[in-house]
């Protein structure tokens, strides 16, 4: 089967279901952000090696998936289920509690990098709270599955975490905000 089809040479794009939308459509946003914060969560998986983190970032990229295909369906015809659960979000909140057991209270406001990893973690994060937005505005003229909503802002919660519990992992400091006012 042949990657290509043309069918898109004209600026638009299928729906499972058939209809055909624009590829600038809220929907596609939607679910194109999603595919972007999958693929930069795939760059972090595979840039470190702490197995337990490595299992849950490939369910995440999973859900990920499921959450696409769901909002790449014909609202008006069956949905794709999103495939995500409450057992989803609190797995994410689990993790967070766990990973801030080993951190230092947060005092200070912290900037992305101090290590590629650490720098990486929170593009994912903020391409993740992008595709929360994409979603919210979908959301307000289409209604979706709202545990989407729930995951994408636990999961840049938890991406927010990680970040610094990377940065714990690696033995390198937090990046610590100075304000202008302060240099």
């Amino acid at each position: 089967m042949k990657i290509y089809t043309k069918t898109g040479d004209k600026g638009t794009t299928g729906l499972f279901g058939g209809k055909r939308v624009s590829k600038d459509d809220i929907r596609i946003e939607a679910y194109g952000t999603l595919d972007e914060v999958n693929s930069f969560l795939g760059q972090l998986n595979a840039s470190f090696e702490i197995k337990e983190y490595n299992l849950l970032l490939l369910k995440v990229q999973n859900r990920l998936f499921d959450m696409g295909s769901h909002l790449a369906s014909d609202p008006e015809k069956n949905v794709l289920p999103s495939g995500i659960g409450e057992e989803d979000i609190y797995e994410l909140e689990k993790a967070m509690d766990n990973m801030d057991s080993f951190l230092p209270p947060l005092k200070n406001f912290i900037l992305p990098g101090g290590h590629p990893v650490v720098a990486m973690a929170h593009i994912c994060r903020t391409v993740c709270r992008r595709a929360e937005r994409r979603v919210i505005s979908l959301h307000s003229i289409s209604p979706a599955d709202e545990n989407i909503i729930r995951f994408l802002n636990r999961l840049s919660d938890f991406l927010f975490v990680f970040s610094r519990f990377l940065s714990f992992q690696f033995n390198v400091p937090e990046v610590i905000w100075s304000s202008g006012s302060k240099n």
